[in-house]
């Protein structure tokens, strides 16, 4: 194909190959500079965080316009993804939202069938959420496209770059929160 498409391959399971064209990346990101912790720097930094979030979730807006379903939706389908049996008040955890609009987009969740909870093992007064076999699918759409952005932005930046974006990330979000942010992805 043209030199104007980047391809990129992740190598795990059920990747795809994907192109994008070469407009979608700068053409050269400046270095940051020695004094990365002046004012600009970091207004910088700020400004990558909010375009690229921005940017993220846009690549999936549209899927979620045809399920009917919001961004709350999705983060909300995501953590349970990555933590079946979560309980509401882990999930509000992460998601940090209130109780009120939690319980709306699990009712919705759960009236579609994408979502079931039950009294947890340990405590049956603590609900537990699990996916439906719908739920898994719509969340495993959903996560293609998010999944495929990232792999694009990771090849093109490189596994150093990779590297250090998880390192600021990590280092933005609270030690108190990190064990929970590990957590995810493991059974109970």
């Amino acid at each position: 194909m043209e030199n104007s498409l980047t391809y990129c391959q992740s190598r795990a399971r059920g990747a795809t190959v994907v192109a994008m064209n070469e407009e979608n990346f700068l053409p050269k990101v400046p270095a940051a500079s020695a004094l990365f912790l002046r004012e600009q720097e970091v207004r910088r930094g700020i400004e990558f965080l909010f375009f690229a979030h921005g940017a993220l979730w846009r690549t999936i807006d549209a899927r979620l316009a045809e399920h009917d379903l919001g961004r709350a939706h999705y983060r909300t389908l995501y953590f349970v993804a990555r933590k079946p049996g979560l309980s509401i008040a882990e999930l509000l955890g992460y998601l940090g939202i209130t109780k009120q609009s939690l319980g709306r987009v699990v009712k919705e969740l759960e009236a579609r069938d994408y979502l079931v909870t039950r009294a947890g093992n340990r405590d049956r007064r603590q609900k537990e959420l699990r996916l439906t076999e719908s739920g898994k699918s719509i969340e495993a759409h959903l996560f293609e496209a998010m999944r495929d952005a990232m792999s694009r932005a990771y090849s093109h930046a490189g596994q150093q770059a990779v590297t250090g974006f998880w390192q600021v990330s990590e280092a933005l979000v609270p030690a108190w929160e990190r064990p929970r942010m590990i957590a995810l992805g493991q059974s109970k």
